[in-house]
């Protein structure tokens, strides 16, 4: 079994910046695809940025520029550096990923709270 566990979320003032991190728990697995989605209230889970064990990414074009992905695949861990916050980046913070031959997989979710 795959568990992902987020980390890293908080209440920031606009402008600032959050760290996320999440780790996947198991063993004999490789996830191929890894990231982040978030959903505000009242909206749709919205894809922030992915990044897949080859290193190529994707992001969302409201977070290009501000956030980066990265990934350890030697740890199974993915990280999401988020600068320049702004109050509509509040949302929970999904950590999501694809593994090789057994399908998605999503964390618990982590609250980012951008608010003066």
């Amino acid at each position: 079994q795959v568990q992902l566990v987020e980390s890293g979320g908080g209440l920031v003032q606009p402008g600032g910046s959050l760290r996320l991190s999440c780790a996947a728990s198991g063993s004999g697995f490789s996830i191929y695809n890894m990231g982040w989605y978030r959903q505000a209230p009242g909206k749709q889970r919205d894809l922030v940025a992915t990044m897949t064990s080859g290193g190529s990414t994707n992001y969302a074009d409201s977070v290009r520029g501000r956030f980066t992905i990265s990934r350890d695949n030697a740890k199974n861990t993915v990280y999401l550096q988020m600068n320049s916050l702004k109050p509509e980046d509040t949302a929970v913070y999904y950590c999501y990923g694809f593994v090789s031959y057994r399908g998605q997989y999503w964390g618990q979710g982590t609250q980012v709270t951008v608010s003066s």
